[in-house]
């Protein structure tokens, strides 16, 4: 795995935590072997990579979901990689200890083993990240094997990969016939020998996802593949209740934050045209020989 030196530790918001030593992989598969959960979430600037930390998760990823959740885009597809880079280079100033993964987005791999190198070195050297996240197997094993040689942890992912969505037929499950099972089961030892550190397991049903995750020697973390995974992986914006419209049925929202957001701003602008914002505490006081000084020098018609 790159090194790099040490990130300075951030300031925590909610609560003082004391400084922990970086997550290791090897500490990550430890961790599958002693049967105990991981958790990670999704995360695109500094003060939520602080939160995740503080909160104590193991892996933290930039996903290209930043695509819809961030930037507005109906699909991953349109991210670019200096927009993945700027996000990754946020989040890995905002959190220290979990392990930074920052996702490869469409056409920055698939072209070539040379360009997913080149583009999965940028991310270590430029964002800092500890490793790369790329979707699908098959021709994609070649990327894997390519960018594990030149020193870049990955992470593979298998089942529902938005990237290909066409091709799959929407954003829907996958794995839901023997034949769909068999091949994700085939594809994720495949990962795994091409060098693969762990594996995201998405929308594949619970039964095949235990199968896969007991056949595997590195982690699996699920998101909509069943609580038999090692762990599990949701969308920032999901799980804080700030995504609109219909959200995946595997989601879990833990709180409600767009009603307290938008209560808090219909306050604000309430206070704005009532004139009861800003109050004398809200503001900054002169002297009165200073103002005196200073309104003397104004044109009279100013005064």
């Amino acid at each position: 795995m790159t090194t790099h030196p040490p990130r300075p530790v951030p300031d925590r918001p909610v609560h003082d935590t004391p400084a922990r030593a970086k997550l290791s992989l090897p500490e990550l598969a430890e961790l599958k072997r002693r049967g105990q959960r991981i958790a990670m979430v999704t995360a695109y600037d500094a003060p939520s990579a602080r939160l995740a930390e503080t909160a104590d998760v193991e892996l933290v990823l930039v996903g290209d979901s930043a695509a819809m959740t961030m930037l507005g885009h109906d699909t991953t597809l349109p991210v670019t990689v200096d927009e993945m880079l700027m996000l990754t280079r946020a989040v890995t100033r905002g959190a220290q200890r979990p392990i930074i993964v920052a996702d490869l987005p469409f056409g920055s791999f698939q072209i070539s083993d040379e360009a997913a190198i080149a583009h999965a070195v940028r991310f270590v050297k430029e964002a800092r990240a500890d490793a790369v996240k790329l979707e699908g197997a098959g021709l994609m094993l070649s990327r894997v094997r390519a960018i594990v040689g030149a020193g870049v942890p990955v992470m593979g992912h298998i089942g529902l990969t938005p990237q290909s969505a066409v091709q799959l037929g929407g954003l829907k499950a996958q794995g839901r016939t023997a034949q769909a099972a068999s091949r994700f089961y085939q594809d994720a030892l495949a990962l795994q020998r091409a060098g693969c550190f762990a594996l995201v397991v998405e929308a594949v049903p619970a039964a095949v996802a235990a199968h896969i995750t007991e056949a595997l020697t590195i982690p699996t973390i699920g998101i909509g593949a069943g609580a038999a995974c090692d762990g599990q992986v949701l969308v920032w914006h999901d799980l804080l209740g700030l995504s609109s419209g219909r959200v995946p049925r595997f989601v879990k929202q833990y709180a409600d934050l767009s009603g307290r957001i938008l209560e808090a701003l219909e306050a604000y602008v309430a206070d704005v045209r009532a004139g009861t914002f800003p109050t004398t505490q809200h503001t900054y006081a002169i002297s009165a020989e200073e103002l005196e000084r200073f309104e003397s020098g104004l044109p009279p018609s100013r005064r």
